[in-house]
């Protein structure tokens, strides 16, 4: 099947209110093309140079998504054009983000990474550092990032249960952190493998890559 056909199989498995992040990583812009030309306008990268190159290349109505994990002196090279960054799990790195949009005169939007799987290997905030964190003087003075909403990844396991049990804990936090702020909108968990579980436990973004573009 071409990237096209796999596209319009998966969005026609996607509620209305479920966004699809193309995950488009290692992928050469061919791919990318083939994918904007059947449609789609939202395109994942976990590697800010890569992401750069492209978006130098493409065309300037893509919405560019960091979904990998970014380091605090990456984050100049992304913030004239990102539009979404998911993987913050630290204050520091948000009042970097803060600092770079304010110097292009933009409001970078966020998500707040929560660390939900079993595995050590994954990043991102525990609930108490979270709140913590949105609670804090320091955050409400930041003026040029908005944060939106969570992001998280399940543990890499075929236990389905414990998956959902994951996604679930993650929509409970994204409920708390709706009543605590403003604008929260967006949970975005769920990938390839796991996102039909991730949607009915909530989730409103999906990042999904090998299922589009074919395997790495």
């Amino acid at each position: 099947m071409s990237i096209a056909d796999n596209l319009q199989h998966i969005k026609a498995t996607l509620p209305q209110h479920v966004t699809l992040v193309a995950v488009s990583k290692t992928k050469p812009n061919a791919d990318l093309v083939e994918a904007y030309e059947a449609g789609q306008r939202i395109f994942g990268e976990n590697k800010i140079q890569e992401m750069s190159q492209k978006w130098e290349d493409l065309p300037k109505d893509i919405e560019w998504h960091m979904i990998g994990h970014v380091q605090t002196n990456k984050v100049k090279y992304m913030a004239p054009f990102v539009h979404l960054v998911h993987g913050v799990d630290s204050f520091k790195l948000l009042k970097e983000i803060n600092k770079q949009a304010k110097k292009n005169d933009r409001v970078i939007k966020c998500l707040l990474q929560i660390h939900i799987a079993e595995e050590t290997t994954k990043f991102g905030l525990d609930s108490d550092e979270l709140f913590t964190i949105i609670a804090s003087d320091d955050f409400n003075a930041l003026e040029n990032i908005q944060v939106i909403g969570l992001m998280g990844m399940a543990t890499f396991t075929d236990n389905k249960e414990q998956v959902r049990k994951e996604f679930r804990c993650l929509k409970t936090i994204f409920d708390e952190l709706q009543r605590k702020i403003e604008g929260i909108t967006t949970l975005s968990m769920g990938m390839s493998g796991d996102y039909k579980l991730a949607i009915e436990e909530g989730s409103t973004m999906v990042r999904i890559g090998s299922s589009i573009f074919g395997s790495r």
